[in-house]
Order: structure tokens, then C-alpha cells, then sequence
């Protein structure tokens, strides 16, 4: 499968981690002696199952090493931008491209087997949509002091990862609901008023599990949805604060040593 890596991201004065980057990318914040970037770009190169590669985001001078990368684009402005590119160039470069891996360039800690795992399940069903969700159980024991927020469920507390698959015709469809789409990933609250007062109300008495959750999205939104339960909590592990830096720092650093 081929895999678009995000990584235009750029802390304003007021985003808790510009006092890192100070202007600079996001993903090249250095950790463990590789920017963050090269981390998740050597997970890839090792994964079988991820093919081609597009990057986004990033200046030419990044010096970035993957020989699946086929095509680096410029920062496109915003997220969903960024995807749409990233998107339209694999299919430029892979008519016969199907699904697509999109992949934030935030989540160093991420292994070749995870990426493999992913695809492998992603290939077992016919999906527009396959979003990764992380237990908070399996979050808290991987990484006990990650404070990420969780969307409560009646069978458990989920948080959404940062490697998810999509069917490549899809991105050229409906703009606005991309669009709120990427508005709400980090935020519960907007992505429960997306889905419906009604299914707000069933999250809020945690009546709906998992899968009613998914049929209830799917069919507001008018997509072929399916929720991927990772066993790696690594898929969410992403770095927006200076303590989430920390902990895959120390994690990385550990690995290394």
C-alpha cells in the first residue's frame, strides 16, 4: 500500500512547542539523534507492506533518507490540503491505486510490524474509511504519562491514532466533510456534534459501544466506516506537547542505548 506522510506542521508562538522548534517543522525536531520525521520514514522503509512513499510538508534541504520516497510536496497550508495532495500525487504516480496509508510524521515511536499489522487488516474488508482508535487501557500501560483525551464509550475509553487508510477516490469527494472531519480529529466534543445531537447524547450516558458507534458515523456521514482497534498504542502516541516530547525521547532513547 502506498503512504502519504504528513508532516507540514509548524508551531505558532502560542503552540506549546514552539519554544523547541522556533519556527522550524515540527518534524524535524531532533529526538534520539534522527528528526522525527526519519523515525516513522525508517518504519516505513522496513514495512513490507508500505510501498511508495509521498512526503509533504517539508523544505528540499530537509535531507530526509528513504528510497520509497517517489515525490516530496510543499507545505500546502493545512491539513486537509496536505492530505489532498499528498493523495493526488500517489494517484499520479499509482493509477491503479486503491487505498492509500496516511501517516503523521509526529508518531516516532512506530515499528515496521505495526505498519504491516495495519495493512493487513485494513486489506481483509471493503471500507472507504479504516480510522485507528487506541484503547486508553492499552495507552496508559504503554505510555502511563501521555495525558491524551479519550472519547467514552459503553465498552471502553478510546483516543484516535494518527495513522489511518482511505479509499483515494474518496479525497476528490464532499471537501466540507473532510474538512470537519480534520477540524474534530483532536477535539471529542466537535467530533460528536459532527455525528448528530442524538448520537452526542448516547457518547454523554455512554450507551453505545464501539461498533454502534461506528454504524451510527457511517451512516450520518454516508461513508463505508470502519474503526481499527490497534493493539499499539505507538499508532497514537503523537507528539503536540513538550512532555508528550519527553516521553518518546526517553522511550527512543532507551531503544538506542
Amino acid at each position: 500500500m502506498d503512504a502519504v506522510v504528513i508532516a507540514g506542521g509548524i508551531p505558532k508562538p502560542e503552540d506549546p512547542l514552539y519554544e523547541y522548534t522556533q519556527g522550524g517543522n515540527k518534524a524535524l525536531l531532533k529526538i534520539s539523534g534522527k528528526s522525527m520525521a526519519q523515525w516513522v520514514l525508517d518504519a516505513l522503509n522496513k514495512a513490507e507492506r508500505a510501498e511508495r512513499i509521498v512526503i509533504i510538508g517539508l523544505p528540499e534541504e530537509s535531507q530526509l533518507n528513504s528510497e520509497k520516497i517517489t515525490a516530496s510536496i510543499p507545505n500546502q497550508g493545512d491539513l486537509l490540503s496536505n492530505i489532498k495532495a499528498g493523495v493526488h500525487k500517489i494517484i499520479e504516480i499509482n493509477p491503479s491505486a486503491d487505498r492509500v496509508l496516511i501517516v503523521s510524521s509526529d508518531i516516532p515511536t512506530i515499528k515496521p510490524e505495526m505498519i504491516n499489522w495495519l495493512v493487513e487488516t485494513c486489506e481483509q474488508s471493503e471500507h472507504d474509511v479504516y480510522y485507528t482508535v487506541v484503547s486508553k487501557k492499552v495507552m496508559e500501560e504503554r505510555f502511563p504519562e501521555s495525558n491524551r483525551s479519550y472519547v467514552k464509550l459503553k465498552d471502553m475509553d478510546l483516543c484516535g491514532g494518527d495513522m489511518n487508510v482511505i479509499r483515494a477516490k474518496l479525497i476528490s469527494q464532499n471537501d466540507d466533510l473532510w474538512r470537519r472531519l480534520v477540524e474534530a480529529r483532536k477535539n471529542a466534543l466537535k467530533q460528536a456534534m459532527l455525528i448528530g445531537i442524538d448520537n452526542l447524547l448516547l457518547l454523554l450516558l455512554r450507551v453505545i459501544d464501539l461498533d454502534g458507534a461506528v454504524k451510527r458515523v457511517s451512516k450520518r456521514l454516508n461513508i463505508r466506516g470502519r474503526a481499527i482497534l490497534c493493539p499499539y498504542a505507538e499508532i497514537a502516541m503523537d507528539v503536540d506537547k513538550p512532555h508528550q516530547l519527553e516521553i518518546v525521547r526517553t522511550d527512543l532513547d532507551q531503544q538506542v542505548s
